[in-house]
């Protein structure tokens, strides 16, 4: 197999089953591609109490520096109703010149295409002068446990440093060239349980209907906004998720009441002083007798959930100028510099070393018939070889 095609390539891998967690024979594919590159390919599990086991993999070209990381994951959402599909989602099949498949665009396209890219550097160059690292995951999909965050301890204490990485998420909206993701807001969730008193609904005032309360706590969390945006963000936005009571009955007022909240917050907030103003307004709200006049306040707890994810900003000029850059050279667009969507497993390489976020077209993603444009495969590829040659280039003369 010839790892320069960025089609076979993409084709392979959608034809590895490799819905999250499962391993599919994705990685065992990337070694084969990579391994005759002359990358050194290493695969290691990771686990945790409570979640499944997910293997992942490092591999890397050179032993100097400066080193790039391309970073992306293999694991996959489930297909849905596979006979709603109007090609087989592990097939791979292209039709009307559009190649269908679960993956093809989040993310298998990318990691096809950035394979691609350096094989056809080193064929028409040799090898970059320092490091080219591919840092792929099977748990972006899932709970994002055993993945990203884990594989990067692994690597930074084997010594592994990076000096800039491009995540192969697709970022574009409409066209290639589109955008280019140089930071994301970040996310936190919680929650909320209301206690109220059983009783019958035509005897409300021996009992305290929990779904009052949680109305007012809801309605203080929404409103006002948290603020504006900023200069580089969005404004923060938290949206309520579920409210449940577990209760089948008409005419019964429930014992309790629940409410699962998200916000994605810009860099006003940090995860800790966003959580103090929830409070400050859960409180608030607890005490307003509006819809439960007459009575005390509202008896109420809240869960956070683990493993907020961090607002963050990429400011690196050499990375984004150099894809900025390619971006314009081969597709004659400036993409727009954005912050916008949900997370990614950049929040954790943000840690490590400066990135951005660059793919293909994500208009089909986790849908049925996901599907990618044969053409934006060529071109994907066309940008990341003539990113390399820019990045390291740029890296020569500092």
């Amino acid at each position: 197999m010839n790892a320069t095609d960025p089609v076979a390539n993409l084709a392979a891998l959608i034809r590895c089953p490799s819905v999250t967690p499962a391993e599919g024979g994705a990685l065992s594919l990337l070694d084969s591609l990579l391994s005759p590159l002359g990358f050194a390919v290493e695969r290691m599990v990771a686990m945790e109490d409570g979640t499944p086991d997910v293997e992942n993999l490092y591999a890397r070209l050179g032993t100097d520096g400066p080193h790039l990381m391309f970073a992306g994951h293999t694991d996959v959402v489930p297909v849905g109703d596979e006979a709603a599909w109007s090609h087989p989602p592990f097939a791979a099949e292209i039709d009307g010149g559009e190649m269908y498949g679960r993956g093809a665009v989040d993310m298998k396209g990318g990691i096809a295409c950035f394979v691609a890219a350096i094989a056809r550097h080193i064929e028409k160059h040799g090898k970059p002068q320092g490091s080219v690292s591919f840092l792929i995951t099977g748990d972006e999909e899932g709970p994002s446990i055993n993945g990203t965050s884990k594989l990067l301890e692994w690597a930074a204490a084997k010594g592994e440093s990076w000096d800039a990485c491009v995540v192969g998420e697709p970022t574009n909206p409409n066209q290639l060239g589109d955008m280019i993701k140089i930071g994301r807001r970040g996310s936190l969730s919680g929650r909320i349980t209301v206690h109220g008193v059983q009783g019958h609904a035509a005897y409300p005032h021996l009992a305290d209907n929990p779904i009052r309360g949680m109305l007012q706590l809801t309605q203080a969390l929404m409103d006002p906004p948290f603020d504006t945006g900023t200069d580089n963000f969005q404004p923060s936005n938290l949206e309520v998720t579920t409210i449940d009571t577990g209760n089948a009955a008409t005419n019964v007022i429930p014992a309790r009441a629940t409410a699962s909240f998200n916000i994605r917050f810009n860099d006003t907030w940090t995860a800790e002083t966003l959580r103090a103003e929830i409070i400050r307004r859960l409180d608030a709200a607890a005490v307003d007798g509006a819809l439960r006049p007459d009575r005390t306040p509202v008896n109420y707890e809240i869960v956070w959930a683990d493993r907020p994810s961090h607002v963050f900003l990429t400011r690196n000029n050499a990375l984004i100028s150099s894809l900025s850059g390619a971006v314009a050279e081969v597709t004659g667009l400036e993409p727009k510099l954005s912050t916008t969507g949900g997370t990614s497993d950049a929040r954790f390489i943000k840690d490590y070393c400066p990135v951005v976020e660059f793919g293909l077209v994500g208009q089909t993603m986790h849908m049925v018939d996901e599907r990618v444009a044969v053409a934006d495969l060529e071109t994907l590829t066309r940008i990341y070889e003539t990113f390399i040659e820019r990045w390291f280039g740029h890296a020569a003369t500092e």
